[in-house]
C-alpha cells in the first residue's frame, strides 16, 4: 500500500467493515507505539445499532407474560 502525494491511503475494505470506518464519518489518527492508530471518532455502526435496539426493547409489550403469548400463538 502506498501513501499518495496528498498523504492519503486506502484502508482495505475488510478493515473498514471490521472497525466501522464508514464513508464521510470522522476518524481519529493518533500516534501509537511503532506507528499510527486510526479509529472511529464516534460510536461504531454496531454500537449505534446496539443502542437503537436497547432503546426500543420492551416498547411492544402487550401486557402478557411469555407463557400467555406462547399459549395464544399455539391456540387453534
Amino acid at each position: 500500500m502506498k501513501l499518495t502525494i496528498k498523504g492519503q491511503v486506502t484502508i482495505p475494505k475488510r478493515l473498514r467493515k471490521r472497525y466501522g470506518l464508514n464513508p464521510q464519518e470522522e476518524v481519529i489518527i493518533e500516534e501509537a507505539p511503532g506507528g499510527v492508530l486510526i479509529r472511529p471518532a464516534g460510536p461504531t455502526r454496531s454500537e449505534k445499532i446496539h443502542k437503537a435496539i436497547t432503546q426500543v426493547r420492551g416498547i411492544a409489550d402487550a401486557g402478557l407474560t411469555t407463557d400467555q403469548i406462547l399459549k395464544k400463538t399455539r391456540e387453534e
